[in-house]
């Protein structure tokens, strides 16, 4: 990228009598990051063409040849074969003076009506449309990911853990399943932010809109907006739809992260529950046995970067007035970097969740520690007739005595469960053991076999799978 290139002269340098100083130059061009929506700013420009035609600001012939050249202009800069000047400042700047190079008086006529206030926030939200795209088809993947070892490990029970403490147990695919929900909650907020995200800006032109007979309308249908901003003032300043974005993928890279520690501390020696695919893991340089969960870590070390750009800003538009202000320029960069942060977590989380082994016979030796079935047992007694607060006593001080004993809840016999409460019989222990207590399961939406059979075949047929 050059500094100068000759100094070309600016969009604004009518009323100028000095020219720029090379250090502001360096200081305020934004073309080195908002160059990545070039696709997004030619696509706004074309529409923005042909609705001037329609309305009679341009001929056809006039538009076609700008639709022409700045189809070509994109191909010049994805093949590489185009240069970048820091005197230029902006990715729109750069584009409009290559499409006057070759047509001059006819490319001149492409800002008609239009103002960088509203062209930046239009080629902004055509970013972002876009972004949520991607990420919702990486939020599917992830999803069918998960759902997709659910058959297979169907029959694995495991621990549930609330204080990271021993719970009560379920079934492995409940627990993957509840990933699931959260990226569809996921899913679900990125599908609502692009409802706002999917407002037209263009032709609100610097803040009060223009005297010209430009038709929104039509440029709204062009470039595949469902509604259109309608006011001027709100439409050019107006970065509400940034940070919803930004806290959106926060939202994400908060989730990632909960499950990335979920599945560190799991696969460690110490549980030995999980066994990461050794292609997204990393050695030591100097313990020859290590297998290290660097991409987990990493996921959960980028949620910082994430959440930080989301403070950005918030910090970035608190006190900007109406309407539109050059601190705007600073709302790119964060949203860009959480972007690439979030979209690359998730292409690498679905083939860890889809890779990782469950290692069953370590899961099985240690099921039955921790009194996983207190619980069952204290429901036992209250569908006996037992009051929750005196059932709860009870299961309390049979547990207190097995860990003195040293013997878990369904090694006791008959007796000490009658001798705890009168209205204990011997069908106690069909409630009694891990895997028991997951099969006396009966609520929607519990860890009950048949209501995780529901939600897995509801959640093929809802992925496609």
């Amino acid at each position: 990228m050059t500094e100068d290139r000759g100094k070309p002269a600016k969009a604004w340098s009518g009323v100028f009598t000095e020219a720029t100083d090379s250090r502001m130059e360096r200081f305020s061009e934004s073309v080195s990051f908002d160059k990545r929506m070039y696709e997004q700013d030619i696509r706004g420009s074309i529409g923005h063409a042909r609705m001037l035609a329609d309305v009679g600001l341009l001929q056809r012939e006039e538009f076609e040849s700008i639709e022409r050249e700045l189809n070509a202009i994109k191909d010049r800069i994805e093949q590489g074969d185009f240069e970048f000047s820091f005197a230029l400042e902006d990715i729109h700047m750069h584009v409009e003076k290559a499409l006057i190079d070759k047509l001059g008086d006819v490319g001149r006529k492409l800002h008609t009506a239009r103002s960088r206030n509203d062209q930046v926030s239009t080629d902004f939200r055509l970013w972002i449309r876009d972004a949520i795209d991607n990420l919702d088809v990486l939020l599917a993947e992830l999803q069918k990911a998960f759902v997709g070892r659910c058959d297979g490990d169907f029959d694995v029970v495991i621990p549930a853990y609330t204080h990271t403490q021993r719970a009560q147990p379920v079934l492995a695919p409940h627990v993957w399943l509840a990933y699931v929900e959260k990226l569809q909650r996921d899913r679900e907020r990125l599908a609502d932010c692009r409802k706002r995200v999917n407002a037209l800006s263009l032709g609100s032109a610097a803040c009060a809109g223009t005297s010209l007979p430009i038709d929104r309308t039509k440029t709204a249908e062009y470039l595949g907006f469902e509604s259109i901003v309608a006011n001027s003032v709100d439409a050019s300043s107006d970065r509400d739809f940034a940070t919803e974005f930004a806290y959106d993928m926060t939202q994400i890279a908060i989730h990632l992260s909960g499950w990335a520690e979920d599945w560190i501390w799991q696969s460690t020696v110490e549980f030995g529950f999980l066994k990461l695919p050794q292609s997204f893991c990393t050695g030591s340089s100097i313990m020859p046995q290590k297998v290290n969960p660097d991409v987990l870590e990493l996921i959960r070390g980028k949620t910082a970067r994430v959440a930080g750009n989301l403070q950005s800003l918030l910090m970035l538009t608190k006190g900007i007035p109406l309407a539109y202000n050059r601190d705007l320029q600073e709302d790119k960069e964060p949203v860009f970097d959480s972007y690439d942060a979030v979209s690359a977590s998730l292409a690498l989380a679905a083939p860890i969740a889809a890779q990782t082994v469950l290692n069953r016979e370590t899961i099985a030796e240690r099921l039955d520690k921790g009194y996983l079935d207190a619980t069952s047992l204290m429901e036992y007694l209250i569908r006996k007739g037992v009051p929750q607060r005196s059932a709860h006593g009870i299961v309390g001080r049979l547990v207190r005595r097995g860990i003195e004993s040293g013997k878990a809840l369904s090694e006791f016999p008959l007796e000490t469960f009658r001798e705890a409460s009168e209205f204990v019989d011997e069908n106690v222990y069909d409630y009694l053991g891990a895997v028991n207590a997951v099969k006396a399961m009966k609520s929607y939406g519990s860890t009950a076999p048949d209501q995780v059979r529901f939600q897995i075949d509801a959640w093929k047929k809802r992925l496609g799978l």
